[in-house]
């Protein structure tokens, strides 16, 4: 791999192991230490999740126009400075104000490092975007497992780690990301003009199976919200709910070999490789729906660790392979803000059907989701079909 790729993924790890200390403990710290009901932290996780998607299409936006080194520095900043903030004053309105500036500077930063990471290594195809999910997920095993432990002894100090691992990936950033350059937008309004009739049928594919993608995040974000909740009421301690993400990381890190001898198989087939992932998805919920100690958590964990290393490093590697040139930040927007969507929508749904129903009426809906999500993988690529068979028609005309 380039060296510029090795950048981008010390400093991906380093920026998810200090979110890790948090993002696991938000529904926690709302329901159990500010004494907020499960939809209420459903809706402020949902601003935190809305600043974030708007920060993934500026994010986008920004690669696009002004390149991947500064759209970083200004992400971190905002970031930074709200997680200062957050160190210093955490109470339940400053805690719903600073989470959701860091929300927007965190979705600024996540679409350019795909975009630079699919740039500086584009021979290497889904390998560039695996490597930064195997990043992503070294540093949730680390963050996590580290943040049950210090919540344990003092949530204060939850918000201190966070801000100090920050410090530390603007370090980085500006130190090594000066240097990394990708290849240039276009400026040529006709060819740009050109590209986007071409590319039409590309971002309809796109946004269809970014639809199946959101459902599965909606699913997904239920084990750092309710199902987060109903472990505390079942007396799983937050040492052990933490150890889940801490297996989680470990699983798809080691995991990395025997996942990419079974990706050889499917290496001419994204669409089955999500497919598979949904698969084993409704396996693990149907698990967790069953289970009522930790040890059945711990299985259905698993079971979703494997579910989502052939999901979420997939469609991103789609998205890349979609965009025109000149348009990769915008297209990796699209998924990153698809991700936070799912994150945005899923703790509010999550929450209400808890609240007016039951943990068993969530899981049934979450399976439904699920087989929505299949539908939408299966036909997502129909319209670019249709415009190569017509495209060759006219061809032999």
């Amino acid at each position: 791999m380039p060296r510029a790729l090795w950048l981008l993924i010390i400093g991906m790890a380093v920026n998810v192991i200090g979110s890790s200390f948090l993002w696991p403990l938000n529904t926690i710290y709302i329901h159990d230490h500010l004494g907020k009901s499960l939809s209420v932290a459903g809706i402020v996780l949902m601003l935190n999740s809305g600043a974030n998607v708007i920060g993934n299409l500026y994010g986008g936006h920004l690669f696009d126009k002004m390149g991947g080194y500064k759209s970083i520095i200004l992400g971190i900043g905002i970031s930074l400075l709200a997680l200062i903030g957050l160190s210093i004053w955490h109470d339940w309105t400053q805690y719903v104000i600073f989470l959701t500036i860091t929300g927007f500077g965190t979705g600024i930063i996540f679409p350019s490092m795909y975009a630079m990471a699919g740039s500086v290594w584009k021979e290497g195809g889904r390998k560039s975007f695996n490597a930064l999910y195997v990043a992503q997920n070294l540093g949730v095993a680390v963050g996590a497992s580290l943040g049950g432990i210090v919540a344990d002894y003092s949530f204060q100090l939850i918000f201190l780690a966070n801000t100090i691992m920050y410090v530390i990936f603007l370090l980085i950033a500006v130190i090594g990301y000066k240097g990394i350059v990708v290849e240039a937008a276009i400026h040529d309004q006709k060819e740009k003009a050109l590209n986007i009739v071409k590319n039409k049928a590309n971002l309809q594919a796109l946004l269809i199976v970014c639809s199946g993608y959101l459902l599965c995040w909606v699913a997904y974000s239920q084990w750092t919200t309710t199902i987060a909740s109903y472990t505390q009421e079942i007396n799983i301690s937050l040492t052990q709910y933490s150890l889940l993400w801490t297996i989680n990381g470990a699983i798809i890190v080691l995991g990395q070999p025997l996942l990419n001898g079974v990706l050889k198989y499917l290496s001419a087939s994204l669409k089955l490789q999500i497919l598979i992932g949904i698969g084993i998805f409704i396996v693990s919920f149907l698990v967790a729906g069953k289970a009522s100690a930790f040890s059945g958590f711990l299985v259905a964990m698993i079971i979703l660790t494997i579910g989502e290393m052939f999901i979420w490093p997939a469609v991103p590697t789609i998205a890349f392979d979609l965009a025109p040139k000149g348009r990769e930040g915008f297209y990796q927007g699209i998924v990153n803000s698809t991700a936070t969507g799912g994150r945005m929508v899923g703790p509010l749904l999550g929450g209400i059907i808890v609240d007016m129903y039951s943990m068993s009426s969530l899981f049934i809906l979450l399976i439904g989701l699920f087989l929505i999500a299949i539908v939408t993988t299966l036909m997502y690529d129909r319209g670019i079909k249709r415009k190569m068979v017509s495209g060759t028609v006219r061809g032999q005309m």
